[in-house]
């Protein structure tokens, strides 16, 4: 903070009057507004210097096009500190949300968003123009590495911890020959901005201003078209989004000449990557990170997944079928986990998500992103599954009923749990919240736990038929609405 205050002095020629922290983005950048009678601008405290060089080289280059981004003021000797121009506070996903909120659709921001579009082919092709892309950070451009990577993140970040069975080797021989078919025009390579969406675009005076291009690199032009288009928190619907296709193609031909149909089957291949990449970040983000905002975005994008897998986002996906079957096998199976199902609308009523779980493969995440609830530990109850005669079988098969129920620790352990939880349940209800979590885990999520959610699932449906239920039994893919 202190180099950021002896920056503005030096700037300005006076010390801010008014030093307010901002709302950063998933980096470990920091954000403030420093403001005195002199002037307002943004200061930024990064931690990478690589980082801050790419942002403040690319920003300068770019304004030096007449491309809208902020104007980068000053920068500390050290190059961790820096001060941009301050753009305001309005971002165009933040109207996009408001206009939801008020009953309206993204349409009552649609020109704002075509006109985002229409400025993206400037960024790419004018700003690749004489641009040093060796600045780039952390590499200066979108090569078969970085495509691999990508994918290999999605496969260990996403689709290994949601549980479906797959054969690596099958799987990874159509992500060779996906990373070819992405990587095959080599001569639409431009600036790519990398993260390009309604969340990174700032708007002031009604025009738009791209920011957070850090990461950006020389890469193909539709990478950043799919990213922008069908980004799957935004839930663009697909009349908008044709009409934002049809404002960046008008203004693209000033710059390079395309056929409509090529350019729309090579643009589902960027769809579905960046898809898939998104996946791997929400799934490394929420999972692994355990960060909630990242959780609640996994079943919209699963959703948009599964839209253009069945050829409802982004015109006939036959062709993505017929060269990639086991990846688009593997994909349609996974879209159709319950535990990726789309929440219901419950009309204010409180639902309770009851789950068991295999504490090897950690807690369940919370779909709601409110967080809270219980977590019970079954692991000291009598294990039915120590014996040969009930390993195949679950919780819910009648002999590991008996063999539980014989024992009699599982009903006193239950006797306790309902003893804490109804109350919890009566107050959630009369309070008017919406969601409460409940989870049993035990060693491999099979025997004890899931005969604890099973009858916790059922009492409260029985007890309190004004709530809603539901049963997720995770180790077994298993998902019930009581």
């Amino acid at each position: 903070m202190k180099e950021l205050i002896s920056l503005y002095t030096s700037f300005y020629g006076t010390a801010p009057e008014e030093v307010t922290p901002l709302t950063g983005s998933a980096s470990n950048r920091k954000y403030f507004r420093l403001a005195s009678q002199a002037g307002s601008c943004v200061g930024v405290a990064g931690l990478d210097l690589q980082e801050n060089n790419a942002f403040i080289t690319l920003a300068r280059h770019f304004r030096s096009k007449g491309i809208n981004v902020p104007e980068v003021y000053a920068v500390s000797e050290d190059g961790m500190c820096y001060l941009q121009e301050d753009l305001g506070d309005v971002i165009l996903f933040d109207m996009l949300l408001e206009a939801r909120k008020e009953g309206n659709g993204p349409e009552d921001v649609g020109d704002l968003l075509c006109r985002s579009v229409s400025l993206l082919p400037k960024l790419q092709f004018e700003g690749a123009d004489g641009l040093d892309f060796s600045i780039c950070y952390p590499q200066p451009s979108f090569d078969r590495g970085m495509v691999m990577f990508d994918l290999n993140y999605f496969k260990y970040c996403f689709l290994k911890p949601s549980g479906l069975e797959f054969n690596e080797i099958c799987l990874q021989e159509d992500f060779e020959r996906f990373a070819d078919d992405l990587l095959s025009s080599g001569d639409d390579m431009v600036f790519m901005h990398r993260d390009c969406q309604c969340r990174n675009v700032m708007v002031r005076d009604g025009e738009p201003y791209f920011i957070d291009f850090q990461g950006g690199r020389k890469g193909p032009y539709m990478y950043d078209v799919a990213s922008f288009i069908w980004h799957a928190r935004s839930e663009y619907p697909q009349g908008l989004k044709e009409r934002m296709l049809d404002s960046y193609l008008e203004a693209l031909s000033a710059y390079r000449k395309v056929s409509r149909d090529e350019f729309d089957s090579k643009l589902r291949l960027f769809v579905l990557f960046r898809t898939l990449q998104v996946l791997g970040a929400y799934g490394f983000r929420g999972w692994t990170e355990h960060k909630a905002n990242f959780i609640v975005c996994i079943p919209q994008t699963v959703a948009s997944l599964k839209d253009l897998l069945h050829g409802l986002s982004c015109g006939d996906a036959s062709d993505l079928r017929s060269v990639y079957p086991y990846m688009t096998d593997v994909l349609d199976k996974m879209t159709a986990l319950p535990r990726f199902a789309m929440p219901k609308d419950d009309g204010g009523r409180l639902r309770v998500r009851v789950s068991s779980f295999s504490f090897k493969k950690g807690i369940p995440e919370d779909p709601t992103g409110n967080g809270g609830g219980y977590v019970f530990d079954c692991r000291s109850i009598h294990n039915p599954g120590r014996y040969e005669q009930y390993k195949k079988l679950t919780g819910r098969d009648e002999p590991v009923v008996r063999f539980l129920e014989d024992d009699g620790e599982i009903t006193d352990f239950l006797g306790h749990v309902y003893a804490v939880v109804d109350p919890h349940i009566e107050t959630f209800s009369r309070r008017g919240f919406t969601s409460l979590m409940v989870s049993f885990g035990c060693t491999g999520g099979q025997h004890r736990s899931v005969y604890c959610a099973e009858h916790l699932a059922h009492h409260i449906a029985e007890k309190y038929p004004e709530v809603r239920v539901t049963l997720d039994h995770r180790e077994q893919n298993i998902t019930e609405e009581l």
